[in-house]
């Protein structure tokens, strides 16, 4: 790590640690190399800093980020250092694909939120079947690490009071289409699959579309 991203990443660390309680001990669950796909809830915006300087001394990391986000100048710049990858949402946006494949392809952790949009209550939503594919085309294997309390980020800056964000993470596992032709539904029966490893670390006021635990299928899931 150069030294310019080092001072960042571990300024915005500390800084992150002064305005929130973090407890990140589960993130030593993580492999310390890639390739690995880390796909998590989204509530809000705290949550990728946090995570990103969470695993850290990992160095390959990279993630998935809205585009939009570059049109803040500060972020920009602290984004294009730690090397997020911008992507185009509501669209087949494949040069980010090709950039998070290539990620992968070099051993680096890649982070992403396959509902797309953030959840303002907590609560899971109904994820995209464009993980799945990013996971079979590169052959990763992918861990769900899920958050808890960025969701109320804002309101507790408002009011000048530090927010409890808990990190809890999952097993690792494979996915695998056992042959079969991957058509869009058996797309989003996968990634319904990963999105219920998720809904199990969650506390079940968290769990949303996942409610239902006894309803998840682990069809198309491998553990090692």
């Amino acid at each position: 790590m150069n030294l310019m991203k080092w001072i960042v990443t571990y300024g915005c660390k500390f800084g992150l640690a002064v305005m929130c309680r973090i407890d990140g001990k589960e993130i030593q669950k993580v492999p310390l190399t890639g390739p690995l796909i880390l796909y998590t809830n989204h509530t809000g915006t705290v949550e990728a800093p946090i995570l990103y300087t969470q695993l850290q001394p990992r160095e390959r990391v990279t993630a998935l980020a809205k585009v939009e986000t570059w049109d803040n100048w500060f972020l920009n710049w602290v984004f294009t250092l730690w090397e997020i990858i911008p992507i185009h949402r509501g669209e087949a946006d494949m040069v980010a694909m090709r950039k998070a494949l290539d990620a992968l392809e070099r051993g680096y952790i890649l982070g992403i939120s396959p509902e797309g949009t953030r959840s303002r209550e907590g609560k899971l939503q109904r994820a995209h079947g464009g993980v799945a594919m990013l996971a079979l085309h590169s052959g990763a294997p992918l861990q769900p690490v899920a958050h808890l309390g960025g969701e109320n980020y804002g309101s507790n800056v408002k009011h000048f009071q530090r927010t409890k964000f808990d990190i809890k993470v999952g097993n690792v596992f494979y996915l695998d289409a056992h042959g079969q032709r991957v058509t869009k539904e058996i797309r989003q029966n996968m990634a319904d699959e990963m999105m219920y490893q998720l809904a199990k670390i969650l506390p079940e006021e968290n769990r949303g579309e996942y409610s239902d635990l006894e309803n998840a299928t682990d069809k198309y899931l491998r553990f090692q």
